[in-house]
């Protein structure tokens, strides 16, 4: 059941790593991107304080929360304008799937790792030509004796530099139909015939995107995860806490591009007046603080019905999280540079470069128009046109 009132130990863990974010802060980012390189120092100390595993078992590292938890530390640190991505990728989707879906072995390889920031998980499966459709991937898995054998290609895989794996989705076939299933595998990034190759963005980020290639790599039987014929179940165990997470990225952004915002709005006079007090200005900032507010309702109710075990309500209520959190994100940094003029596009602000980041949460994981489609034909039961 969804609470609308958070627990003393949530307020208490919004606040502890918004402090975190805090002393990190916008500049440090910044300064990340300018050097090339990973925001490790930030990724070590949450590892640290706990907050990268709250989600996972405590039994193997985590804090036994989950996606409820973890959203709250993606949103905090992203409204202290510290974001981390790969929380999206690392505890939410690949710790959440092995978690669920892990042998023991598995689990206690990679959980604990995953849990204190130790050891790091990318996920692989977009394609140059499938995007996120799962059923026209073409990596595929064949066996060879008690091996695997996969080959193919991913396209924009997040942190694969800073990563030991990445759990990579492909297609084996099915002995009894012979049709492709998809399956999810556990690939070390130093396996022979794993090639990365970076893809220069013109959105400059922390975490850098890559194309993948992979030429018959070889993996052991038990690089994979779950139950060989439990594919899509197991893939969407990983997709939704990605949606719900991608949420918790973009309200965050949009939280600290309008508290930035308000701050000029109080702040800047004109002919005697802070502009705050013009209802041209007052009013569009009021707006995107409602559209966030009401996004994150919906962030939180798929949370707390991914946590409950309702997959599949809350793969709906993901999906529209994830659709509401975007638009809402991509109006209040509009609202915020429009708020503060030339300013808005200055270095000193730290706003224009929010501009193209924002259009990510509408893009990916998975497009608005996808989720469009999703709930016209999921939720309101209209046909097909594709």
């Amino acid at each position: 059941m969804t609470t609308l009132i958070e627990t003393a130990e949530h307020k208490a863990l919004r606040d502890a790593v918004a402090a975190l974010g805090r002393r990190y802060g916008r500049d440090y980012v910044a300064r990340t991107v300018a050097e090339g390189r990973p925001p490790t120092e930030l990724w070590a100390e949450a590892g640290k304080l706990g907050y990268l595993g709250v989600n996972l078992p405590e039994e193997h590292g985590g804090g036994g929360g989950g996606i409820t938890e973890l959203s709250i530390v993606l949103e905090e640190l992203g409204a202290a304008g510290s974001p981390l991505l790969m929380l999206i990728v690392s505890p939410a989707i690949c710790g959440t799937v092995i978690a669920r879906f892990g042998t023991e072995g598995q689990k206690r390889a990679w959980l604990p790792g995953l849990a204190d920031g130790s050891r790091l998980m990318a996920f692989g499966i977009t394609e140059p030509d499938a995007g996120s459709n799962s059923h026209r991937i073409t990596t595929t898995a064949r066996r060879d004796g008690a091996d695997w054998l996969l080959t193919g290609r991913k396209v924009f895989i997040s942190g694969v530099d800073m990563a030991d794996a990445v759990l990579v989705v492909g297609r084996t076939e099915d002995a009894r139909t012979g049709r492709l299933k998809p399956c999810l595998f556990i690939v070390p990034t130093d396996a022979p015939g794993f090639q990365k190759r970076a893809i220069d963005m013109e959105l400059k980020a922390a975490e850098r995107q890559f194309e993948l290639v992979l030429d018959d790599v070889r993996l052991p039987a038990e690089a994979l995860v779950g139950d060989e014929d439990a594919g899509l179940l197991q893939l969407f165990a990983g997709l939704n806490p990605e949606r719900i997470m991608t949420a918790a990225f973009a309200i965050g952004m949009g939280r600290y591009a309008l508290a930035k915002a308000i701050e000029y709005a109080r702040d800047r006079t004109v002919w005697k007046t802070p502009i705050g007090a013009h209802q041209a200005i007052a009013h569009p900032l009021a707006q995107a603080h409602i559209d966030l507010e009401l996004s994150r309702l919906m962030m939180q109710k798929a949370a707390h019905l991914y946590d409950a075990g309702d997959d599949i309500a809350a793969g709906e209520a993901a999906n529209m999280a994830k659709y509401a959190a975007g638009e809402a994100c991509v109006k209040a940094v509009d609202q915020a540079v429009h708020t503060l003029g030339g300013n808005g596009l200055t270095r000193e602000y730290g706003l224009a470069s929010l501009i193209t980041a924002a259009r990510v949460s509408r893009i990916a994981p998975v497009s608005r128009e996808m989720i469009l489609n999703y709930v016209s034909h999921q939720t309101l039961g209209l046909p097909k046109s594709y």
